[in-house]
């Protein structure tokens, strides 16, 4: 239900171009891993992919703007307190079981959104995921987020955007090593610049926007 009524109200609002579908599995599990641009980013693949895709996203977006509440719930996110070490290691850990059920799971590595339009370094959960669970990585990049829904607006705009998704990545290494999971991670951000084409950052977009906000 939520497919039949979101999807045509996607079409009509952004006219999204999807490319590289065919990358995700028919069956079985994958981590789609994608850049941040806006809050209707963990919407959109959940509701134009044929296979349900469960996103994690901040528990601000349940409990603030309406319609930040209605993309969240609609697309199946999962709210996340991200202040908390310990509510991070739980969502790890109930994606991890979605995975060994065979599911999709979709994670943004920045962790937030980013602040201007530039790539941003991962954090390495996702590398966590991969590596604990052996499911492949489908590194994806979003185009044209933030222009239909910016950062503050309270409604969604006209726009066209786009959605490209890469070949699965299978990585080698231990969850538990530092190294094995900061170098995976950096591999599935170089994957999604050279898809999205964004400038890359070596900085944590979180570091970035708390500067910012504290020199204002």
């Amino acid at each position: 239900m939520v497919k039949f009524v979101a999807a045509p109200l996607a079409h009509l609002m952004w006219r999204p171009h999807l490319s590289g579908a065919a990358h995700v599995p028919a069956k079985g599990p994958a981590i789609l891993a994608a850049n941040h641009l806006s809050v209707i980013d963990s919407f959109l693949l959940p509701t134009l992919l044929p296979r349900h895709v469960t996103f994690t996203a901040k528990n601000e977006y349940f409990s603030g703007n309406p319609l930040s509440q209605w993309f969240m719930r609609l697309g199946g996110s999962l709210p996340i307190d991200r202040d908390s070490a310990l509510s991070a290691q739980e969502m790890l850990e109930g994606a991890a079981e979605l995975l060994e059920r065979g599911e999709l799971f979709g994670i943004h590595p920045e962790g937030t959104r980013s602040p201007d339009g530039r790539l941003y370094r991962g954090k390495v959960g996702v590398a966590w995921l991969a590596l604990k669970t052996g499911a492949p990585v489908l590194p994806v990049a979003l185009s044209g987020t933030d222009k239909a829904l910016p950062a503050g607006a309270s409604l969604p705009r006209p726009a066209t955007i786009g959605i490209k998704i890469g070949a699965p990545m299978r990585f080698e290494g231990r969850h538990t090593d530092a190294r094995d999971r900061r170098r995976v991670t950096d591999e599935i951000m170089a994957a999604i610049q050279k898809l999205s084409g964004q400038e890359y950052v070596p900085r944590y977009a979180a570091s970035v926007k708390a500067r910012t906000n504290g020199a204002s």
